[in-house]
């Protein structure tokens, strides 16, 4: 969170995944959804500029999920 809090964005939700997926895990529309709807729930909930969210699934979470979904390699 240290580069959010440096450049001050009006609200922002961290999200604790590696580096380059911003979304998550690929093909798991199901997290992207859930990470969509925070975003937007984070907008109409922020009392004052400078709201920073976190997100509370991490990497190992979401990964472990997406082993569980259907093979999209194809």
């Amino acid at each position: 969170m240290d580069v959010t809090e440096h450049a001050k964005p009006p609200r922002s939700l961290f999200l604790p995944f590696r580096m380059g997926h911003l979304f998550g895990v690929p093909f798991h529309k199901e997290l992207q959804r859930e990470i969509i709807v925070r975003c937007l729930s984070l907008l109409g909930e922020a009392a004052a500029d400078g709201v920073q969210g976190k997100f509370e699934k991490t990497w190992a979470q979401a990964r472990n999920e997406a082993k569980k979904l259907p093979d999209k390699s194809d």
